[in-house]
């Protein structure tokens, strides 16, 4: 599977970015009860078979069908690393799941692809039970790096607002990074911006965004090694033990982690 920054991947993803995404499944796992349990945006599936365990019935979907697929041939039952994690492909804003049919979703660094995020919410709020539990995960726009698969960012207030059309309760809070973390971040950056300064005359924001997507998934590669070295990038050692829970989110809070419960139910149209 080829690397396009869409998709965290091991051996292309620097560590820190997949410590970033680590870490969020880790808090939501430390959170999950029995019941059923439903991860939109799986990909390789490596982080949804972390979900499986005893008393708990999981699934993983991805918009995408070879990824799917692969996830399943990996994870899935009878797969290479077999787990009795079902995987299957299906839009993240059309579910093909009944109304209430799951305790636990989970939607980790997916809302922010979505042009139109709230039909996105609309379908978590709608396959979660009455008492179930639904966890948002997004960058923190403010701490965010350019990428133009992210589309629609938010801010701790404005994702609480976001989800409270569809939630009676929302907890926001945010997932920290220590010193080593931040600075390796603030490095990147750095770098980052120092490569999109050679855009003087902002091409990329003129181009047709098919253009500018097809040309950040052939450059990608060769900025991740730009941006590595032995002390960053892949291979530096960075893991998810350089994040934590913080009830407060500052503008440097590299991801906001929702917690959303009580669903609103709507009349059928």
């Amino acid at each position: 599977m080829n690397l396009t920054g869409e998709r965290p991947m091991e051996g292309s993803t620097p560590d820190s970015l997949l410590a970033l995404h680590d870490a969020g499944y880790r808090e939501v796992l430390a959170r999950l009860g029995a019941g059923r349990v439903l991860d939109v945006g799986c990909g390789v599936g490596v982080e949804t078979a972390r979900f499986a365990g005893p008393g708990r019935e999981v699934f993983g979907i991805d918009y995408h069908s070879d990824t799917a697929i692969a996830a399943r041939r990996t994870w899935g039952p009878g797969g290479e690393r077999g787990t009795d994690v079902e995987f299957a492909a299906m839009d993240g804003a059309q579910l093909g799941f009944q109304t209430a049919s799951f305790d636990w979703v989970c939607s980790s660094h997916i809302i922010e692809h979505f042009m139109g995020p709230e039909q996105h919410v609309a379908e978590l709020a709608r396959v979660s039970r009455d008492d179930g539990t639904t966890f948002v995960i997004t960058p923190n726009r403010p701490a965010d790096f350019e990428n133009p698969f992210h589309v629609y960012l938010f801010e701790a207030n404005e994702l609480a607002s976001m989800l409270r059309l569809f939630f009676h309760e929302v907890e926001i809070l945010g997932l920290e990074g220590d010193a080593v973390l931040k600075a390796d971040f603030a490095a990147r950056r750095a770098t980052g911006d120092r490569i999109l300064k050679l855009d003087v005359l902002k091409l990329r924001q003129r181009m047709p965004r098919r253009m500018y997507v097809w040309s950040y998934e052939r450059v990608l590669p060769a900025v991740y090694k730009m941006l590595g070295d032995e002390k960053s990038g892949v291979g530096s050692g960075l893991d998810h033990t350089h994040f934590s829970m913080s009830e407060v989110v500052l503008p440097t809070t590299p991801v906001l982690f929702a917690i959303a419960r009580k669903p609103r139910r709507f009349p059928e149209r």
